[in-house]
């Protein structure tokens, strides 16, 4: 009975984004460039092999599963889930990234935004989810390291991380950052009345900046 970590995250990995992703920039296995692993081992002082498990949106339902068939759970059985902790909903991370470093496996979940604001409601949801299912501490399953990474064009400093659980964010209190880069100049199209007021319900439509 396979007990590899990596077996299960591949297994649950059914984003037909992910696929048409990897298929059309030929690179079906997801493969992380050396300067971005680079970047993660800066972030959290661990070196990304090459071989890294990359994927993309990935549930947090399925994370939950993979990590506890990896523990020992039957692949074949019925599982208690009084607890709620596979919600069927469609709650994920941008960027799933997991390795063996450190004598463990190192779980790296990236939340990414490039045009648009982390907001306290979401962030505390999914910290609430990645609470219950890898402890308050982070040490709910034996050989199991998780870590939780923001990435904008900006540090984001106004999130209120009070509550989270302790493994989520460093010394500081604040969550771990990447700088990832947008591009300037970048413009979106919004609805508006006769005049150019944004309004949802305007017959009208014009360009404005992100």
């Amino acid at each position: 009975m396979p007990q590899d970590l990596r077996y299960y995250l591949t297994r649950f990995n059914r984003k037909e984004r992910f696929f048409l992703v990897g298929w059309s920039l030929g690179n079906a296995r997801f493969k992380l460039s050396a300067p971005f692993r680079r970047i993660i081992e800066e972030t959290l002082g661990l070196p990304v092999p090459i071989e890294a498990f990359a994927a993309m949106d990935y549930h947090l339902d399925w994370i939950y599963a993979s990590v506890s068939l990896a523990r020992g759970s039957d692949p074949t059985g019925v599982h208690d889930n009084s607890a709620g902790l596979i919600t069927g909903t469609q709650e994920d991370i941008d960027l799933l990234v997991a390795f063996q470093a450190e004598s463990a496996w190192q779980i790296v979940m990236i939340e990414v935004k490039g045009v648009t604001r982390w907001t306290n409601k979401q962030t505390a949801s999914k910290a609430r989810r990645l609470g219950q299912i890898f402890g308050r501490r982070g040490d709910r399953w034996q050989g199991i390291r998780p870590h939780f990474v923001l990435a904008s064009p900006t540090e984001p400093t106004k999130l209120d991380c009070k509550g989270w659980p302790t493994w989520m964010v460093r010394k500081s209190g604040r969550p771990h950052w990447m700088k990832m880069e947008i591009p300037s100049g970048l413009i979106r199209s919004t609805r508006c009345d006769e005049q150019g007021r944004v309004t949802a319900k305007g017959k009208h439509w014009k360009v404005v900046g992100r």
